[in-house]
Formats: C-alpha cells, sequence, structure tokens
C-alpha cells in the first residue's frame, strides 16, 4: 500500500488500526521467525511501514520496543533450556561483544534520528537484502570457527559487535540473526549456546538504542499507539512460541528460500517507498 492510500506517521500522531488484523499479523511474523530460531523482527519492518504506514524512524522503534519485550520473555525460556551455570564459561564472549555493540547501538539510533526519511528508506532496503543473503548463507553452507590468536579475535569480536549494534539500531531488532553466526564464527562455541549469548548481547545492546531513541521526538509514537504496540507484540510472542513448536515441520529447503523472497520483496518496496 503506499503513502498516498496510507499516510505515514509524524510524531505525536495516533492511528486507529484493526486490532485483530495487528494480532494476526503479528502472530504470523512470530511464527516464521521462531520457525528459524528467530524473533521475526526482519520481517515485521517491512509491514509496519508498507502496511501500517509507519514512517522510517517511527517503525523502527515500535519495531525496537516489541523486539525488546520479545527477548526479555524469551529469557526465562532459554535459561530453562540452558541454565545459568552452562553460560559461565562464556561470558568473556558477552563481554567482548558488548564492547563493540554497545557503541554501535549509540551510533546506528543517533544515525537514524539524523537521516533523511528517504535515505533511511533505503537504508533499511539495502540491510534487509543482506539479511536475506545471511539468512540464505547461515542455513545452507556450513559457518566454520576461525582459529584465531586470542588478541586479534578480541578485536575482530569488537569490530563484530559495532556492526551489529549499528545494523540492530538502524532496523530495530535484536540481532540475532547477526550475533549467532557470529558467535560460532569467532569463538567456536555450539549453535544452542550462541543462541543464548546472543540474548545476553542483545538485551543490553537494544537497551542502549532505546534510550538514544527516547531522546528523539518521534519516541512519542510508543505513546500514542499503546493498543498496536501491545497487540502486535502479544501475537508476536503467541506466534514465535508456536514457531518454535514448529520448527523442523517445514524443510529448510522450503522455508528458507520463501523467506529470503519475502525479505528481497520487501526491500524492494520499502526501497520505493516514499
Amino acid at each position: 500500500m503506499n503513502s498516498t492510500a496510507l499516510p505515514t506517521l509524524t510524531p505525536g500522531t495516533a492511528r486507529q488500526h484493526n486490532l485483530p488484523l495487528v494480532f494476526l499479523t503479528g502472530a504470523i511474523i512470530g511464527v516464521l521467525g521462531g520457525m528459524i530460531g528467530l524473533g521475526g523482527a526482519e520481517f515485521r519492518l517491512p509491514l509496519l511501514i508498507g502496511v501500517f504506514g509507519f514512517a522510517a524512524l517511527q517503525a523502527i522503534i515500535m519495531n525496537k520496543a516489541m523486539s525488546l519485550i520479545v527477548v526479555v520473555t524469551a529469557l526465562p525460556a532459554r535459561l530453562f533450556a540452558i541454565p545459568f551455570g552452562d553460560l559461565s564459561p562464556y561470558w568473556f564472549i558477552v563481554l567482548n561483544l558488548l564492547a563493540g555493540s554497545l557503541v554501535g547501538a549509540w551510533a546506528g539510533a543517533h544515525w537514524a534520528t539524523k537521516l533523511r526519511s528517504k535515505t533511511l528508506y533505503r537504508v533499511i532496503a539495502v540491510l534487509l537484502v543482506l539479511i536475506a543473503a545471511l539468512l540464505f548463507y547461515t542455513h545452507f553452507f556450513a559457518v566454520d570457527p576461525l582459529a584465531l590468536p586470542e588478541a586479534p579475535r578480541t578485536i575482530a569480536g569488537i569490530g563484530a559487535g559495532i556492526i551489529i549494534g549499528v545494523v540492530a539500531a538502524l532496523m530495530g531488532v535484536a540481532g540475532g540473526e547477526l550475533l549467532i553466526p557470529t558467535i560460532v564464527l569467532l569463538y567456536g562455541t555450539d549453535i544452542k549456546i550462541a543462541g543464548s549469548l546472543s540474548l545476553a548481547v542483545s538485551l543490553p545492546t537494544m537497551l542502549v538504542a532505546f534510550a538514544r531513541f527516547s531522546r528523539d521526538k518521534s519516541f512519542s509514537v510508543l505513546g500514542q499507539n499503546k493498543p498496536f504496540l501491545v497487540t502486535m507484540t502479544l501475537g508476536s510472542i503467541t506466534g514465535t512460541i508456536i514457531g518454535g513448536l514448529m520448527l523442523g515441520v517445514i524443510p529448510s529447503l522450503v522455508l528458507i528460500p520463501l523467506l529470503v523472497l519475502l525479505l528481497l520483496l520487501s526491500s524492494i518496496k520499502v526501497w520505493n517507498h516514499d
């Protein structure tokens, strides 16, 4: 739906939405993300822009708020599956990545508030293509750990953290789709451990970006659209749980190409958004 049929929001403006449709959309996004072990925020962002009519920055802030809530609700279940004690030997990985991601998150959120809307749409479109490529690669090609000495690995971890923090802030996502392969690649951890460690990195990273966004007038979109925010978040959490239970039901050979195609089509729509 284009911007002439569905005007974008300006700061401080609330809109009426069909809340059952909002819940259903959030649930579908959650199912898609849950089936591949993610929260689905990368699929939610283009819908916030193209279907529900939020301007780029408002969509990022809304997406970030929902991602933050989804991550917080996912933590207890993740700690139940992998106890805290099993993660304690890996906290140096969390600290290494946070040294970069916190800086990147602040910088990315700052840039998002300064870029013109059209430029921000183009940035989001490019990032959607990169996420699609990464999704395809990590599911169909082996991610073999790099045998790096400790000092270069630490430097690489900080650099990767900065990039991940910037991307997560600019898209309003938790960053798991970037963090998990990075943790496996740099530190050689098990994929399940990497999933839990990614939550430990993404939560403070999101809080930093959220703090920077809160200083911008566009942050008022959250208060002006509480019913939408709560409804889509509940739908996303519900869908993520269902998607997690459906993990492996649809073969990756079918599911991943479809999700990649969806991201690519979304990138085209966002790129052309006025």
